[in-house]
């Protein structure tokens, strides 16, 4: 496998490594990620059953200051195969480029320029994130990336990243979904779309523990508005505040806001916003952790933020989809350190309407991961979720476990 990678990857690098003699400094990256899950009760949404991951690509220097990376994607269900089995064309056509692009260094002495398909975003980001989650059985499909020029000039104090580009093939059934989820909830997949998008990030050391940030993007003829029309620029911007100090309290604070209209930064009447709050505190071998999440049925972004096994999971990063009110989340945790390689945490959620006005749906979970090495991960959860009744589940309750394995390279 790592030879058919390792020659695919070449082939592809050579267009853009024309003019280079060598290519220098190859590296072999991505990761596996299994997890197998099942239910006590089925509803579509939740898997039952074994889904694999494989990411695999190289990143090679083509001359000074250039670097190039490649990356495949594959992904299946167990046993979802043909029993009298597959050409090896069927498999190649579910194999997909996931990233394509050049990396120029030290542009102009001071910035750094990434052009082509890409990963954007930070993996707990509750606003934007692009590229491949962990530990979610119902979303451990094709991951999602962007084609874009993205430019980041940083030191030691402040960093500054503007993008533009397209994102390809996002799907409605999932802020970070892609057209994988039809594997999953058996039934064809609609609202795929492509389209243009900018954006900037802005970051800053204002002490040595206190950092503060402010985003935004805008999505051009992306969401329809309340008047039924397609909004020419729709998108959501942002600012967030985190505490690290090296001992004490950490602290972070985000607030997101949804505009959209005929130019940019225009809201409608009922326009869509977050609040996010997280708290955190290590005691000896154990981590005290706290979160409040608020969003307005209307809110919408592109985060993967899903907390929990259960229902976090199952929204797929669009925790505002949660009712029609939109959504309050609070959760209480504890991390512990049983052993060297041990992690087990604790979790209770309560999820509610925004305005905190309905019966909540309450989840409690215990999850285990062992590191066998730097590169190798072991993990296992057990989910117990008793839905809210305004939710119109068909029962109370259900019971959720997970396996997995997770490899990186």
């Amino acid at each position: 496998m790592k030879k058919l990678l390792s020659l695919l990857a070449v082939a592809a690098l050579m267009p853009v490594a024309a003019n280079a003699e060598v290519l220098s400094n190859v590296n072999l990256k991505g990761e596996i990620q299994t997890i197998a899950s099942d239910v006590k009760n089925s509803e579509a949404t939740y898997v039952r059953g074994t889904s694999a991951r494989v990411l695999a690509g190289l990143s090679a220097d083509l001359v000074e200051d250039v670097t190039a990376n490649l990356m495949f994607q594959y992904a299946n269900i167990w046993g979802s195969d043909d029993s009298v089995g597959k050409t090896t064309q069927n498999y190649l056509d579910n194999v997909r480029v996931v990233e394509a692009n050049v990396v120029l260094h030290n542009l102009f002495c001071c910035l750094e320029a990434t052009v082509g398909r890409q990963f954007y975003g930070d993996e707990d980001s509750a606003v934007m994130y692009l590229g491949p989650n962990h530990y979610n059985a119902e979303y451990n499909g094709y991951v999602s990336s962007v084609d874009a020029a993205k430019i980041t000039y940083s030191d030691d104090v402040k960093a500054l990243t503007l993008i533009a580009g397209r994102i390809n093939d996002l799907a409605t059934a999932g802020a970070n979904g892609t057209d994988a989820i039809a594997w999953f909830n058996a039934v064809p997949t609609t609202g795929l779309a492509s389209y243009d998008f900018f954006g900037a990030d802005f970051r800053m050391n204002l002490t040595d523990a206190l950092t503060a940030q402010v985003y935004g993007y805008d999505f051009r003829d992306a969401f329809v508005g309340p008047s039924g029309d397609v909004d020419s620029d729709a998108g959501l911007y942002g600012v967030k505040l985190a505490l690290n100090p090296e001992d004490g309290i950490r602290l972070a604070a985000e607030y997101a806001r949804n505009f959209g209209g005929d130019r940019l930064v225009k809201e409608h009447h009922n326009t869509g916003d977050m609040v996010k709050v997280d708290a955190a505190m290590d005691v000896e071998k154990f981590t005290v952790r706290g979160a409040f999440y608020r969003a307005t049925e209307n809110f919408f972004a592109f985060g993967n933020y899903t907390p929990g096994l259960l229902v976090g999971h199952v929204l797929g990063g669009d925790l505002a989809a949660y009712s029609a009110e939109g959504v309050s989340m609070f959760n209480l945790g504890l991390d512990m350190k049983p052993a060297d390689k041990w992690t087990v945490s604790l979790d209770g959620f309560s999820f509610q309407t925004k305005d905190v006005k309905h019966t909540a749906t309450y989840e409690a979970d215990v999850t285990a991961k062992y590191a066998h090495n730097e590169n190798v991960e072991l993990f296992a959860g057990v989910g117990y979720a008793n839905y809210a009744k305004m939710l119109g589940m068909d029962h109370r309750d259900n019971v959720k476990g997970q396996l997995g394995m997770l490899i990186k390279f």
